[in-house]
């Protein structure tokens, strides 16, 4: 036997509009002041503006070492450039970039004084030099997810999707075709 409806009008919202309104509610209340020490309109901490300074010269860091793969080894190019672009663009999402254009020629960066990794620092074959990349992307997008606990939530996010793309990198640059 069917369980009868009930005779009485429901009152009050129904569960699926509490779900699509109760996500729009969160956000707004995180939105407003919170811990940051100030009103709600002051701008980023000084250590979220710290945060984003090193991820942006962690990406830069990285772009130098694929400038530096690639001056050495020129075959490599057309499969590293797509990935490198990526990279540079982490950089500016950061506020970086400065060090990172994508019109930069990739000899005149790998052959920079200031550059951690030289170009006689890249592996004399392919496999190797991919490898090196990758474990560097890994390396990266490991620190950035173990730093998503201790930043706020818009820069949470965005290390959050740039270490997914890092790992994603790192699969294209070991398994997958770039």
């Amino acid at each position: 036997m069917p369980f009868p409806s009930s005779p009485r009008a429901r009152s009050g919202p129904r569960r699926r509009s509490l779900l699509t309104v109760a996500p729009a509610a969160l956000a707004l209340a995180g939105c407003t002041g919170g811990d940051s020490g100030g009103p709600a309109g002051d701008g980023p901490s000084a250590a979220d503006r710290a945060a984003r300074a090193r991820a942006a010269r962690d990406s830069e860091g990285l772009v130098e070492r694929y400038d530096a793969v690639i001056a050495a080894r020129p075959g490599l190019a057309g499969r590293l450039r797509p990935l490198r672009e990526e990279v540079v663009r982490h950089a500016k999402a950061f506020g970086g970039g400065r060090k990172a254009s994508p019109s930069a020629s990739p000899s005149a960066a790998a052959s920079s004084a200031a550059s951690p990794f030289p170009s006689e620092a890249v592996p004399g074959n392919d496999k190797d030099a991919l490898a090196g990349l990758a474990a560097a992307e890994k390396e990266l997008a490991d620190r950035r997810a173990k730093a998503l606990g201790g930043v706020p939530g818009e820069l949470a996010r965005l290390l959050a999707s740039v270490a997914a793309a890092g790992a994603a990198h790192v699969y294209l640059l070991t398994e997958g075709d770039a």
